[in-house]
């Protein structure tokens, strides 16, 4: 059976996620693949990983540190998951209408709900962009506690942030969101990593100057590698960001892990 090892790059910003991963048969040349079906626990585990690094890719394509994140907690707790959202939707719209009046842009914003476990009490996580400032923001929110603080941004961008909000959403969507936000598209290409490569990136993964010498311009945030013992095959993650990013390691502090 052929194998050709796939790269799927995704470029959000100032950040670059990369996917190396095995291709087998017809699915070489765009066909479909025979997938063994993951067990429950494992497609859970798949699932919520896959959900954090869409919403890590928005944050990154969609927001930059002029922006922010907005905590929202309630005095009274709203009755049921609706109400809640209902709330939020009216918030969203008070916070528009006052940046139009205002003349400060469009409102872009990515929102969580969340509730605590056993029936706990309910709250937003909200990234706000568009120029409006912290105590405007806060002032909004009409119906309990408001925490608002400048977007975070490490070498990892906003992951932690991205793992945070969504690590138990209430409702069938994990977040709803502005209509106009950037939805990064991945560019793929096939071939240019060989399977022997890619077993080498995995057994030297702590090796930031390998993947750094794949995609010039930027630097290693972090690396992972998976080996899959069913089809053999390495499968690896790597997040990079430009090399002038503010928050860039200065070359003279670089070495090899």
């Amino acid at each position: 059976m052929r194998t050709v090892y796939r790269e799927k790059r995704y470029f959000c910003g100032e950040y670059l996620d990369a996917y190396i991963y095995p291709v087998f048969g017809p699915a070489a040349k765009g066909g479909k693949r025979i997938r063994r079906k993951p067990s429950t626990e494992a497609q859970k585990k798949l699932n919520q990983r896959h959900r954090e690094e869409k919403l890590v890719r928005l944050l990154h394509a969609n927001f930059t540190p002029a922006d922010m994140e907005i905590h929202l907690t309630y005095r009274v707790q709203p009755e049921s998951d609706e109400a809640a959202k209902k709330e939020l939707t009216n918030y969203l719209r008070r916070v528009r209408r006052y940046m139009k009046k205002n003349g400060l842009g469009e409102l872009k914003y990515i929102a969580v709900t969340e509730r605590g476990k056993r029936g706990g009490r309910y709250h937003h996580h909200v990234t706000i962009g568009g120029g409006i400032d912290r105590d405007t923001l806060e002032s909004l929110w009409t119906n309990g506690y408001a925490n608002s603080r400048r977007l975070q941004f490490t070498e990892e961008g906003l992951a932690g942030l991205g793992h945070y909000i969504v690590k138990s959403p209430v409702g069938k969507k994990a977040w709803t969101a502005s209509k106009n936000l950037v939805d990064p598209e991945p560019r793929t290409r096939d071939g240019r990593i060989s399977g022997r490569r890619a077993r080498e990136l995995a057994d030297n993964i702590q090796d930031s100057t390998q993947f750094e010498a794949l995609y010039p311009g930027y630097l290693l945030a972090k690396a992972e590698a998976f080996h899959n013992d069913v089809n053999g095959g390495c499968y690896l993650v790597a997040r990079l960001y430009k090399q002038d990013s503010s928050f860039a390691k200065k070359p003279a502090i670089r070495r090899r892990n």
